[in-house]
């Protein structure tokens, strides 16, 4: 259904200057409020995914991100030179970083699943494939241009709609919550903080982990801490699916909900054989999450607790 993206990149704006740091400058420069035909989950998936991206890049020396959204008209005489696009009306969803940028001859390959310019532990290389997946399945395409050492340009483009029945992004609907313990673990440390966000303010205590070996070691000394564990599928030196597996030798009724970017890995019958909860594919927005996390652990609890957030250390939480 036809969608506004200007408020979408509001939302997520306000969501990624919460999850990065103060050194991270944030700016927006809206100039379209035209229509898109899309899903309004995707489109927030597509925004996070360049966004987190852009932050990861700058994370160490900080830097400025910057979202922008303009209308362009592809003309046979008028095409950006990046991409391949159909003569029409477009909106130009473009995400810039002055982060530490991509190689020249790696560049080609971003988009490929599991291609990564992040380091060992740092992340599975699967967000872009899927950015990219999603746009080409509306009619429009993601170009790039990068430089090392001074930054990377995503523009991400989609063709306007004339409808005028508008789909609301922000159709708000009362989410359950809890006041459970929750052990989130992804190797994408941007992605883990995110989600402990995400889920403190549905009234959670969560403790993050960006190894599945130190989540292991931590619920094997702790192992009736957690009321449930979310993780990620796609982790060096342990798989999600092997995670899960060890979790429950240690103590088989605790509730786990897998997640992955990537389909072919494991299907939803493999996954509940195994004892799996729930299987969920990457990126989940909010609605998505408080719904299945709040199914998994059953609906007793669904008030938001006036205590504070759990430390990181269960011990110290304990005490």
């Amino acid at each position: 259904r036809p969608l506004k993206i200007d408020t979408i990149i509001k939302e997520v704006v306000k969501f990624i200057r919460a999850s990065i740091p103060a050194t991270i400058e944030i700016r927006q420069d809206i100039h379209s409020s035209s229509l898109v035909m899309g899903n309004p989950s995707q489109v927030h998936s597509i925004l996070m995914n360049l966004c987190t991206n852009a932050a990861h890049s700058m994370e160490d020396r900080g830097g400025l991100l910057e979202v922008a959204l303009k209308d362009i008209t592809i003309t046979q005489d008028a095409k950006p030179g990046q991409v391949d696009l159909k003569n029409g009306n477009y909106v130009e969803l473009t995400v810039s970083d002055t982060g530490t940028g991509i190689a020249k001859e790696i560049i080609d390959s971003i988009f490929e699943p599991y291609f990564t310019t992040k380091g060992p532990g740092e992340g599975t290389g699967l967000g872009l494939a899927m950015v990219l997946g999603i746009v080409k399945s509306y009619g429009g395409q993601v170009g790039v241009k990068s430089s090392l050492g001074k930054g990377s340009v995503f523009s991400v483009y989609l063709p306007v709609t004339q409808k005028h029945e508008m789909s609301s992004p922000c159709e708000f609907e009362p989410l359950p919550h809890g006041t459970e313990k929750i052990l989130l673990v992804d190797d994408e440390a941007a992605i883990a903080v995110m989600g402990r966000q995400v889920l403190e303010r549905l009234g959670y205590s969560v403790t993050i982990r960006n190894s599945s070996m130190d989540a292991l070691e931590l619920f094997r000394s702790k192992p009736d801490f957690f009321d449930l564990v979310i993780t990620d599928m796609t982790m060096p030196n342990m798989t999600g699916e092997r995670l899960a597996t060890e979790l429950m030798n240690i103590r088989p009724n605790i509730p786990v909900i897998l997640c992955t970017g990537y389909s072919k890995q494991i299907t939803d019958d493999s996954a509940k054989e195994m004892g799996i909860k729930a299987f969920v594919y990457k990126p989940i927005v909010k609605s998505d999450l408080a719904k299945i996390v709040r199914s998994v652990l059953g609906y007793s609890s669904t008030t938001i607790s006036d205590e504070p957030a759990l430390s990181d250390d269960p011990e110290k939480a304990e005490a």
